[in-house]
């Protein structure tokens, strides 16, 4: 029997029982929809005058559109940030100097291990303590993701970096080159392609979660739909949560889409020889120990000592 490198190649009676489970696991999933129609059908949440208003122009217009906007203008802004962060807190990690890489490890880890949510409530009550009475809902939660997020991209950034080859730094030394023009001119070009897959999930993570910012009344996407919404339009609220659900789908298959043509793209028209880079949590493909976001600890505090 030919085998392929993952399993062996199944005979007649295992293709038969994977016909069969096939066909089973095709109907509990059709029953499981069956019961979820059903069920919405029983509270009449397939009437057509409640799904009336997402055929209007003004219910987009005016609930919709501004809480899409709102959502992006958030995740805008706090990718921009995030990204920053991170670059500047990664290598600093990657630092000779003790006195800069220890506080930039503590910043990271702290900021990682504190949930999102708490972030963005400490941010909005601490700040009106600090600044005065106003508007602070739109800071608090891009200064939340901007912590968070960017706290994972510093890890990000500093596995991708040492990802690359270390034959590719030892050149560049060997040639005459300080440093940061081994790290800017050799080692970065290389390590945001194999960055580039990490750091697009991690945008998508942040762009979801703009939809925390609806615990402190943010007017975003998901504000809109699940608060204003059904109370202008009463009984609306599930095809409101269909509808954007639908909008966040649509969203986040848009990035990761702009994210693979940048990804083929850089990896065409330059070499690497650092491997991709696996979003935090998740074991790096083709890189060995020490090179994802968690393994990298050790040997970025001995590997550029």
């Amino acid at each position: 029997m030919s085998t392929s490198v993952l399993f062996d190649v199944p005979g007649p009676r295992a293709r038969t029982r994977n016909a069969l489970l096939t066909v089973a696991s095709v109907i509990l999933v059709g029953a499981a929809l069956y019961g979820i129609y059903s069920g919405f059908d029983a509270k009449g949440q397939w009437r057509a005058e409640i799904w009336q208003p997402f055929l209007e122009w003004e219910t987009w217009e005016f609930y919709i559109f501004p809480g899409l906007l709102g959502t992006l203008r958030a995740a805008a802004v706090a990718s921009v940030l995030a990204l920053v962060f991170g670059a500047v807190f990664g290598l600093a990690r990657l630092s000779d100097h003790r006195w800069i890489r220890v506080p930039a490890g503590v910043v990271v880890e702290v900021f990682r291990a504190i949930p999102l949510l708490l972030l963005i409530f400490f941010i909005f009550y601490l700040a009106p303590a600090v600044a005065g009475p106003g508007d602070y809902t739109f800071m608090a939660v891009v200064v939340g993701l901007m912590l968070y997020n960017g706290s994972v991209l510093a890890e990000v950034v500093r596995a991708g970096v040492l990802s690359v080859a270390k034959g590719q730094s030892e050149a560049a030394y060997a040639i005459g080159m300080r440093k940061n023009q081994v790290m800017r001119l050799v080692l970065l070009p290389q390590a945001v392609t194999a960055m580039m897959p990490a750091i697009v999930s991690q945008l998508v993570v942040l762009l979801k979660d703009t939809a925390l910012g609806y615990i402190i009344a943010y007017v975003d996407l998901l504000n809109t739909g699940f608060k204003i919404l059904p109370a202008r339009f009463f009984g609306s609220l599930i095809p409101a949560a269909i509808v954007i659900g639908v909008i966040y789908v649509a969203l986040n298959m848009a990035l990761s889409f702009l994210a693979t043509w940048l990804e083929r793209r850089s990896r065409r028209s330059r070499k690497t020889s650092a491997a991709p880079i696996e979003p935090p949590g998740q074991p790096a493909i083709g890189a060995g120990a020490g090179t994802g976001p968690q393994g990298g600890g050790v040997a970025a505090g001995r590997g550029m000592e």
